[in-house]
C-alpha cells in the first residue's frame, strides 16, 4: 500500500496491451515474467515473496519489481445498485503480459528456478522463468 495518495478511491483503468516498462531483467540475473494480464493483490506478492526467500535461505539478494499502488473497491453483499461508491477494498499492482515480478541473483540457476517455480504457485497467473543473458 502506498504511504499516500492524492485520491483515494481510483478508476478501474485500461489493463490492454502488453508491458512496455518493467520488461527485462534490470537488476538481477534471473527473473519471473508474468505472461497472462491480472490484478496483483498485496497478498498475494508477500506470499510470493516469502516462498523466494525461504528457499534461497538468505543467500542471494531478491528484488521485487511490482508495487500495489492502486486501490479498488467493493460493494458490501447483497447491497442494491447507486447510492455511490463503495468503500475500498484493498492495494493491487496492475500486472500485463511480459512483466518482470520477481529477480534474483547471487544464487546458482537451479536454485532461481526452484525458487521462482514455488513463488509462482503462489500467483493466480502463468508465469515464465527468464535469464538476463539467454532467453530461457
Amino acid at each position: 500500500m502506498p504511504a499516500r495518495v492524492k485520491y483515494r478511491k481510483m478508476h478501474r483503468g485500461s489493463r490492454a496491451g502488453m508491458a512496455t516498462a518493467g520488461h527485462t531483467v534490470a537488476f538481477g540475473e534471473y527473473g519471473l515474467q508474468a505472461m497472462e494480464r491480472c490484478w496483483l493483490d498485496a497478498k498475494q506478492i508477500e506470499a510470493a515473496r516469502v516462498a523466494i526467500n525461504r528457499y534461497m535461505k538468505r543467500r542471494g539478494k531478491m528484488w521485487l519489481r511490482v508495487f500495489p499502488q492502486k486501490s479498488f473497491t467493493k460493494k458490501p453483499l447483497e447491497t442494491r445498485m447507486g447510492k455511490g461508491k463503495a468503500p475500498l477494498e484493498g492495494w493491487v499492482a496492475v500486472i500485463k503480459p511480459a512483466n518482470v515480478l520477481f529477480e534474483v541473483d547471487g544464487v546458482p540457476e537451479v536454485v532461481a528456478r526452484e525458487s521462482m517455480r514455488l513463488a509462482a504457485t503462489k500467483l493466480p497467473i502463468r508465469t515464465k522463468f527468464i535469464s538476463r543473458h539467454h532467453v530461457g
